[in-house]
C-alpha cells in the first residue's frame, strides 16, 4: 500500500535531512510530496543548496497524510514552525494517531513549540537540548513515541528516515531499504 508523506521546506532547511528523508521513503514506495512554505517553491537550503517543492503547503492543507516529516536547519526550522497551514496539518496529524516527525532543531522549534511533544519524549540536536522539557532520551539517535518520531541532526538523517519506513511499511522493508542504501547493520 502506498503512504502519503508530506515533507515540507523552507529557506534556511538542512539539505541533507531534507534529501534523506525524501530520497529513502521514496525508495520504500511512498508517495511523497515535498511543499514550501514560502512563496516560491525553490528554496535556499541552509548550506546554499537549492531545492525545488512539489507543491506549496497550501495546495496540501486538505489532503491527508500518512506521515508529515520536518527537516531541521536554521532558520528553515523556525519559517517552518510559523506556518499556520503547516501548524494546522501537524495538529490534526496528532489527533487523528497518525505519524508525524521532526529532526535536529525542528522537534523543539516546531514541534514542542506548538505542545505537539507533550507527554512525549523525543531527541533533538545537542544545540537545542537544554530546551527539550523531557529530555530522558535526548543522547539517543531516534527516539520513537508512539506516532511521534524524533533524531538528533543531519549524520542520523538516513536513521530517521528507515525508522520512518519502519512505521509505515515495517521492519522487513525498513531493513530491505537499508541494505540496499549499504547502511551499516542493514547489511548482515
Amino acid at each position: 500500500m502506498t503512504q502519503k508523506v508530506l515533507v515540507p521546506i523552507a529557506n534556511g532547511t538542512e539539505e541533507i535531512e531534507a534529501v534523506c528523508i525524501i530520497d529513502t521513503l521514496r525508495r520504500a514506495g511512498a508517495e511523497v510530496t515535498v511543499a514550501s512554505v514560502e512563496a516560491t517553491l525553490q528554496v535556499t537550503a541552509s548550506r546554499g543548496t537549492k531545492l525545488v517543492a512539489d507543491a506549496f503547503i497550501g495546495d496540501c492543507a486538505t489532503a491527508g497524510y500518512d506521515c508529515i516529516a520536518i527537516p531541521g536547519g536554521m532558520p528553515g526550522a523556525e519559517h517552518l514552525r510559523d506556518c499556520e497551514v503547516l501548524t494546522a496539518l501537524l495538529k490534526q496529524q496528532r489527533e487523528a494517531g497518525r505519524l508525524y516527525s521532526a529532526i535536529c532543531a525542528a522537534p523543539v522549534v516546531v514541534l514542542q513549540h506548538h505542545g505537539l511533544l507533550a507527554g512525549r519524549v523525543a531527541t533533538c540536536h545537542p544545540s537545542f537540548a537544554a530546551q527539550l522539557e523531557n529530555p530522558v532520551k535526548v543522547a539517543e539517535r531516534v527516539v520513537v513515541d508512539g506516532n511521534c518520531i524524533t533524531s538528533r541532526g543531519p549524520g542520523t538523517a538516513i536513521e530517521f528516515a528507515l525508522a520512518l519506513v519502519e512505521a509505515l511499511y515495517g521492519t522487513a522493508k525498513a531493513r530491505e531499504i537499508g541494505k540496499a542504501m549499504l547502511v551499516r547493520g542493514s547489511t548482515d
